[in-house]
């Protein structure tokens, strides 16, 4: 008899509890996933074949929620490739924290309309603290074990960026950004690396955001990308020793609007052609000659360009095949665009760890789902061309 088999049966011969249910959709999760990645590997769990596509590499460890309750498995992993079961809800942690956030809002008293509505549609308004306390406490173990994790490995591109959410300080209802950092690694793939909640504008906040990466092991970053925020920029180089890209898309409205509406059109087309060459060298000497030609009906325009030039071209420094990933945070949009959908449900948080705990779940589980993509971010190839290699050259860092 198989050891699958005796296991099945020995499961069934226990008396009947409730936790029977609970073991045996364990059991029947385990055997599938071994299946499934015996299939992906080409070969069973230390099998020798010349048939073998990947080699196992130990499991980690994932609670999945069930009618039945909680059950632990233990995810196969892989040396090459990656693997997720495909019978996990993928947004589950993401739907719970929603839940739990709203539900604190209206244990607490802020009192939306859309809260209200919300609670009563979940139908949570019967709801007490202690039930409330529980459902966040868990959330929050899970999100600050990811947010806290080692970071290993050396990660040259690092995005920023932030959206906005309000929150309930004090008495008062006041803005703050929710700053997301992903980075990609020397292996071509990328993480969720932080989050912080604070003002964004302050060099104080993007200091000590950058020192908790670097706590955790962020090394080896080369270029930072985000928004037009000084204080990062002046914390990216002092903290990382980086270089700085500022996002070309949020400079592009900078520059459009010194150029007036009717002129809006022909100047981006003519800024653009700068993008459009072939090396940083080319590329740094048409954007000049553009500022130049604008120069004497734009002079406003011309002095932003010559000002902005170092940072707006930072990227064509690096290999060419990642531009189109490097000259702006639009890599993030789609991760922002969903943080925004969800906050914009809650409306007014409680608290700044209510915040955390929403978007921190949004983060675990995107960061879930570029794990098990089967296709690298950046090719090996040309990640290497970053290396700590001596003859690489980097751009020069304005002053």
């Amino acid at each position: 008899m198989t050891e699958d088999m005796m296991a099945l049966r020995g499961l069934m011969e226990k008396s009947a509890d409730a936790d029977l249910l609970r073991e045996m959709i364990g059991f029947a999760a385990q055997r599938l996933m071994e299946l499934e990645v015996e299939a992906k590997a080409g070969a069973g769990y230390g099998e020798r074949s010349a048939e073998r596509l990947a080699q196992r590499n130990g499991y980690r460890e994932r609670d999945w929620e069930t009618r039945a309750g909680t059950v632990e498995l233990r995810i196969p992993k892989l040396r090459t490739g990656s693997y997720f079961p495909g019978f996990l809800e993928p947004r589950r942690l993401a739907e719970k924290a929603l839940t739990a956030v709203i539900q604190e809002a209206y244990v607490q008293g802020i009192s939306t309309r859309s809260v209200d509505e919300l609670v009563r549609a979940m139908g949570g308004s019967g709801v007490s603290k202690s039930q409330v306390s529980r459902l966040c406490e868990e959330i929050d173990e899970k999100v600050q074990a990811f947010l806290a994790r080692p970071i290993e490995g050396d990660w040259p591109y690092l995005w920023i960026d932030a959206t906005y959410v309000k929150v309930r300080q004090a008495g008062r209802v006041v803005s703050v950004a929710v700053t997301v950092a992903v980075g990609a690694n020397t292996d071509g793939r990328r993480e969720v690396l932080g989050l912080g909640v604070g003002p964004s504008e302050a060099e104080t906040f993007w200091t000590e955001f950058l020192r908790g990466l670097a706590r955790r092991g962020l090394r080896g970053v080369k270029l930072v990308i985000s928004d037009a925020h000084e204080g990062l920029k002046a914390a990216a180089a002092r903290v990382l020793a980086a270089t700085w890209q500022r996002c070309r898309v949020h400079f592009m409205r900078n520059a459009l609007a010194h150029a007036g509406k009717s002129g809006r059109r022909v100047v981006s087309a003519f800024i653009a052609t700068a993008f459009a060459q072939e090396d940083a060298t080319t590329g740094q000497a048409q954007w000049r000659r553009v500022a130049d030609q604008l120069r004497p009906k734009l002079p406003k325009l011309a002095a932003f360009m010559d000002a902005a030039e170092t940072d707006v071209l930072a990227y064509m420094g690096f290999p060419k095949d990642h531009w189109s990933k490097l000259h702006s945070t639009n890599p993030l949009e789609r991760l922002n665009g969903e943080i925004k959908r969800r906050t914009d449900v809650v409306g007014i948080f409680p608290n700044e760890a209510a915040i955390v705990r929403l978007v921190g779940a949004l983060l675990l589980e995107q960061n879930d789902e570029w794990a098990v993509q089967r296709c690298r971010y950046m090719t090996l190839e040309s990640v290497a061309a970053i290396g700590d290699d001596p003859l690489v050259s980097l751009p020069i860092m304005a002053a």
